[in-house]
């Protein structure tokens, strides 16, 4: 089977968690340091800090801005469900914005159109790794989460995404751009806020007994001892997963010139078939991180998803529109591009284990539905 999402990891990465492990210190530590510098330094960002997951991320994320409670915050519907899920569990209510058709980003005229005076926050996805239109966005006034889970290579007039609004997150799942196993990333504009993540991330704990003792240049008693500064989860990454991490940003670009050789080709070669709309190319102030590959039909897609499986070639719809769960209580909104996206998007696969020869099978299967269909 041809697989819609992947990760590519080899003999560095796979040494890097030998030494790791060798080590017998697995958990947080060192390597989480060293992961969290390197992308400081790659990414040209500050106030960076590595967590266990993207979801928990974006959970910090919104508690770090101590929005009201019951506030309301504007999330994309096309995403993925730790967006809303990560505001109702800091009491605040999603309201759902639509996207554009096109880039199946949020624009700010659809996040103006959900704005009320209950409003608090905006969040925003840079959806398969496109670029928002960040400036007007911005300009509404409201903090701004950035949702950059798909966007560790993406920029906007030359800032990394994930770094242009109040708070922005980052995924290193198995299957994202990098990699570290599980988890996630980040990024705060004030120094302030950074310096409160770092405690957030350990129970509210601002040091481990281990690290008082070593910087206990003052010769205090009693280093295990410590100050709760407020409660909170547990967020620690591990040194095994950031091992890997440090490898796979030291070959971010090999990774991402596969990906963009992928969705290249199918630029090219679905370009000559007019029932099928490409995604959107990144403006020339942009640079896009190629996460996923999602093409528009105009009828049958799912008849289109059924043969290609049949086929040997996974696809899938992987965002299913937010306020169409009954959880969100938001059933009778009205989003007509969202809507739309999901009768007739479908991603394709994309990833930088995707051998040439399988995207030229994706081809010609999708060619061979249409033929027969």
């Amino acid at each position: 089977m041809i697989n819609v999402f992947g990760s590519l990891v080899g003999e560095a990465e796979i040494a890097a968690v030998t030494k790791t492990m060798e080590s017998q210190w697995m958990g947080f530590g060192k390597k989480v340091e060293e992961f969290e510098e390197l992308f400081k330094k790659d990414r040209g960002v500050e106030n960076f800090l590595l967590v266990d997951s993207g979801s928990n991320a974006l959970f910090m994320a919104l508690h770090l801005l101590n929005l009201p409670k019951g506030s309301e915050v504007i999330v994309p519907s096309l995403t993925w469900v730790s967006c809303a899920q990560a505001v109702l569990l800091v009491g605040c209510k999603p309201v759902f914005a639509d996207c554009d058709v096109n880039s199946h980003n949020v624009t700010a005229e659809t996040v103006k159109a959900q704005i009320t005076p209950n409003t608090s926050a905006i969040m925003v996805v840079h959806f398969a790794g496109l670029p928002v239109d960040m400036d007007p966005i911005m300009e509404l006034g409201l903090p701004v989460i950035e949702d950059a889970a798909h966007a560790v290579d993406s920029y906007y007039k030359g800032k990394l995404c994930g770094s242009i609004g109040d708070v922005g997150i980052y995924s290193f799942d198995a299957v994202k751009n990098i990699t570290t196993i599980e988890g996630g990333g980040i990024h705060m504009k004030s120094r302030e806020m950074y310096d409160r993540a770092k405690r957030l991330r350990y129970c509210g704990i601002g040091k481990s007994g281990f690290d008082s003792a070593l910087s206990n240049a003052s010769g205090v008693q009693r280093w295990w001892e410590y100050n709760i500064s407020e409660a909170f989860i547990k967020m620690l990454p591990t040194n095994v997963g950031a091992a890997v991490g440090v490898e796979q940003l030291k070959r971010i670009k090999e990774l991402q010139g596969h990906r963009k050789k992928v969705w290249d080709f199918y630029q090219k070669e679905l370009a000559s078939e007019p029932w099928i709309t490409l995604p959107k190319e990144p403006n020339a102030d942009e640079t896009h991180s190629y996460f996923t590959y999602v093409i528009t039909v105009d009828e049958k897609r799912d008849e289109l998803a059924k043969f290609l499986l049949e086929n040997g070639v996974y696809t899938t719809l992987r965002y299913h529109p937010l306020h169409m769960n009954q959880l969100y209580g938001q059933l009778d909104q009205n989003l007509e591009n969202t809507q739309y996206l999901n009768e007739r998007a479908l991603s394709i696969p994309l990833h930088p284990n995707l051998p040439m020869e399988d995207a030229q099978t994706v081809v010609d299967k999708i060619k061979a539905f249409k033929k027969q269909a």
